[in-house]
């Protein structure tokens, strides 16, 4: 199967803008679609943790909804994401958000029991892996070159702005009515099938019915594919590395405020804390986005790794809070600058047909290293204080980010990937080059040449 990329978008050797990005119908639907998803998915973790304290009375049931949206991803996020490659992109989407939709509206009605609440949330969150792995494979078939990797930016920026948004309107709008909260969010899941419906180009499934297999088995091939080919597990080790440190002061906020607010309420230094690091996200993405050229991004992420974790380490020397939340906000925006790119990289390096499948393997491994590191990290505040936690952490992830940088791909090795997987778009069993820029055997004796998979 040829991958096919729109005619009007050739690449770009200048550095892409937001007008070149939003210029394109498709991205602006795709790109409304998700943040309105993004919000209405925040806006119900924090409306269904205010309904089931009502209901139970119960802190740990609680914290047990606002946990089960993670659970897809740590119990099946891969397999689930599978099933994106089999079906056409857009109907996967437009499906999930109305299933989501559907739920979402039993889930608001007044005499759902706790124990049926739980179990519908987490019905519907089994619908996030194959929406979000759908859209991820679908956006190089929107935008190509920098636009990609702006696009991208753009896009997790928006995400982070949603958290922010969705978790203080949809807590404002609980504590009056939990169920009018839940019933704004399938509201949002409604207008995203809309958008998306009538948006977006309907495109073939990525993976023909030739190429079908057991799911399990195309599962075990997205995993293959990442951790298998150098490049992309080069860039899968960045992108975990970078999420193992980033997400604890996040994570320890609530303790840390606790211990050490200073003169400020509890509360506030909270929040400030977790606010903080989604805010520097938004702010290096937009920037980095926008005012750097590609070259130079690119060769940004070296450095950029290893300041992501350093500028935490200073937590060593208990700041106050205000100082925490800028050390979170400045390593949120060195993360920004380094995983856009390292994205674009990624997917550029996938095989059409792939794609959907590594985003799965992506992000379940994402989930469960935030999560390993905040309970990690929790498990060490117990018996230490958070700030040492905190700073001893960072230090760790220097070391580690440093040895990531140490192993990073040559630039002509990043290339050679690029264009193998150009090359073997379609191909059931994908496989790297050998060197950067030779052959494998398979291509040399003629099974699938790269003449023969040129992309269109």
């Amino acid at each position: 199967m040829e991958a096919t990329v729109p005619v009007e978008q050739p690449a770009q050797e200048g550095p892409a803008t937001f007008r070149d990005v939003f210029s394109l119908a498709e991205f602006r639907a795709l790109f409304a679609a998700n943040a309105l998803s993004w919000v209405g998915d925040y806006l119900a973790k924090a409306a269904v943790t205010v309904l089931i304290l009502r209901e139970t009375q119960s802190v740990a049931l609680a914290a047990t909804a606002f946990a089960a949206s993670y659970l897809p991803w740590l119990l099946g996020g891969p397999l689930l994401s599978a099933l994106a490659e089999r079906h056409r992109y857009r109907q996967v989407m437009v499906a999930c958000d109305l299933i989501r939709m559907a739920l979402m509206v039993l889930v608001a009605l007044p005499w759902m029991p706790a124990w049926a609440i739980l179990a519908l949330l987490f019905a519907a969150t089994l619908a996030n892996p194959p929406s979000q792995a759908a859209r991820s494979a679908l956006m190089p078939h929107i935008l190509t070159g920098d636009r990609l990797v702006v696009g991208l930016s753009v896009s997790t920026s928006s995400g982070q702005a949603a958290q922010v948004v969705g978790y203080l309107v949809g807590a404002s709008i609980a504590a009056a009515s939990p169920a009018a909260a839940l019933l704004i969010n399938a509201a949002t899941f409604a207008l995203s099938a809309v958008l998306v419906r009538f948006g977006l180009r309907d495109r073939p499934p990525a993976m023909t019915a030739a190429h079908r297999s057991h799911l399990v088995r195309e599962t075990a091939q997205g995993f293959r594919i990442v951790f298998g080919w150098p490049v992309l597990r080069a860039i899968a080790v960045l992108v975990f590395s970078a999420m193992l440190f980033s997400i604890v002061p996040e994570g320890l906020a609530a303790g840390w405020a606790a211990e050490r607010s200073g003169d400020m309420d509890p509360g506030l230094a909270q929040a400030v804390i977790m606010a903080a690091n989604p805010v520097g996200y938004i702010l290096g993405g937009l920037l980095m986005g926008r005012l750097i050229a590609p070259a130079r991004r690119l060769a940004l992420i070296r450095p950029l790794a290893v300041l992501a974790p350093a500028v935490l380490v200073p937590a060593l020397l208990d700041p106050p809070p205000l100082m925490v939340a800028l050390l979170a906000a400045a390593c949120g925006f060195a993360v920004a600058g380094l995983l856009p790119v390292a994205n674009g990289l990624f997917v550029r390096a996938l095989p059409d047909g792939y794609r959907a499948r590594a985003f799965g393997v992506m992000a379940s491994g994402t989930q469960v290293i935030q999560g390993a590191a905040v309970l990690a990290t929790g498990a060490l505040a117990e018996r230490f204080n958070t700030p040492v936690v905190v700073g001893a952490w960072s230090a760790a992830g220097v070391v580690l980010m440093t040895m990531a940088v140490i192993n990073w791909p040559r630039a002509e090795t990043v290339e050679a990937a690029i264009e193998a997987a150009s090359a073997q778009a379609g191909d059931p069993d994908p496989h790297p080059p050998t060197r950067a820029g030779a052959p494998t055997q398979r291509a040399a004796v003629g099974e699938r040449s790269p003449q023969r998979q040129a992309v269109t």
